[in-house]
């Protein structure tokens, strides 16, 4: 095995970077499993391409070999360039390192390597055992882009968590009566549905279901994708935060189609048996008692047992108070802010409570991408870790 970078040739980075741009199809449908790319290619020609579609179907690997075979051709003495480590264990599906030295493939060129630790390099080593040439390290940095939450659950044993924020250009969100609806524009709206149908799990907190009484599901007819319907199949398990079992039995969350689960830090037994009677048999809602945090949940005790549930990515849609402890506590990965070209004035709800009083307690933030939606501005920010010492 090789990661030597003087080895790369041009066509090596032509070849990945489709292997990257197939792995993204499977953007929204792959859940919990990772988003990988495979292309097939002997004496300079594709003959073969193939990506992981959904969760419990072929592999990337897979599919490019029966791509393969359906063009009547073989992929004998051919190299594989695919975004992840080929898996060497059976789960849903048989190994894709067996698949490929079935088909007696040549080469695998690998972006990076699985970061399960239990995992990793099994997949290399099979293929190398069968005598295949394995090389590592092409275009890792787009490889590693592609599962941010699964890197993260299998590194760190937690989600990828994004916090998603909307407010005026003076960083308000809501009027002061809690009046939010709208801020951004149809657009904006419509990025967020789709950032909803990438995630695990949406997790916000009871104060806003109790203002808004949020529903927080993926709508095909929002989505403006080609396989919307397929994609809002897939319903991301709704989080509500309800520490002292205040949700209504009446809220528009428990009846909505996927799995919401009510996450208290009170033992709540009668409360639940309520909420659990008066749904329909069709509603699938599990209620959980966590660990507290002072006023509230344990917010690192819940994405641990978030990314027990296989969780992934995760998104928080939430009020200033529970958007404040996630900033608070370093848990964001990841801050998408949708910016309306609106004032609300001074006094409307400001944007995240985070009570600092010194200006070395400031959360410094990164931009990494900015763009217009229709009259919004979407920034997507990661934190800075600094040094706040005096």
């Amino acid at each position: 095995m090789t990661n030597d970078a003087v080895q790369w040739s041009v066509a090596d980075h032509q070849y990945m970077a489709r292997a990257v741009e197939l792995a993204w199809r499977g953007l929204y449908t792959t859940e919990p499993n990772p988003r990988v790319g495979c292309v097939v290619v002997r004496d300079g020609k594709v003959i073969g391409e193939g990506f992981h579609r959904i969760a419990g179907e072929g592999h990337a690997e897979v599919n490019a070999l029966q791509a393969v075979a359906d063009s009547e051709t073989t992929a004998v003495g051919a190299t594989a360039y695919v975004t992840l480590e080929p898996c060497s264990h059976f789960g849903k599906t048989p190994p894709c390192a067996e698949a490929l030295v079935e088909a007696r493939v040549a080469e695998v060129v690998i972006g990076m390597v699985d970061p399960n630790p239990q995992v990793s390099g099994r997949g290399i080593a099979r293929l190398e055992a069968a005598g295949i040439k394995v090389r590592t390290g092409l275009l890792t940095g787009d490889a590693e882009a592609l599962n941010p939450g699964f890197n993260k659950r299998m590194r760190a044993q937690r989600p990828f968590v994004r916090l998603k924020l909307a407010a005026s250009l003076d960083g308000r969100t809501a009027m002061a009566s809690g009046e939010s609806q709208w801020i951004t524009g149809p657009q904006a709206r419509q990025d967020v549905q789709r950032l909803r149908a990438r995630s695990s799990a949406l997790i916000t907190g009871i104060g806003s279901i109790l203002q808004d009484d949020s529903a927080l599901t993926v709508r095909a007819e929002q989505l403006g994708l080609a396989e919307a319907e397929v994609i809002s199949q897939r319903q991301p398990l709704r989080v509500v935060l309800d520490s002292q079992g205040r949700m209504p039995a009446t809220a528009k969350i428990l009846r909505q189609p996927g799995k919401t689960l009510v996450v208290s830090q009170a033992s709540c037994p009668a409360y639940f048996s309520q909420l659990a009677s008066s749904q329909d048999t069709s509603a699938e809602l599990e209620w959980l008692q966590l660990a507290g945090k002072g006023a509230g949940i344990d917010l690192q005790v819940l994405l641990t047992e978030l990314a027990k549930r296989q969780c992934n990515e995760v998104l928080v849609e939430t009020g200033a108070t529970l958007a404040g402890s996630f900033i608070g506590q370093g848990l964001v990965d990841e801050l998408v802010l949708y910016q309306a070209m609106t004032l609300l004035g001074s006094e409307a709800r400001s944007l995240v409570a985070l009570p600092l009083q010194k200006m070395n307690q400031q959360r410094r933030l990164t931009l990494t991408d900015s763009r217009v939606l229709g009259n919004d501005i979407r920034l997507t920010l990661t934190p800075v870790e600094t040094d706040t010492a005096e």
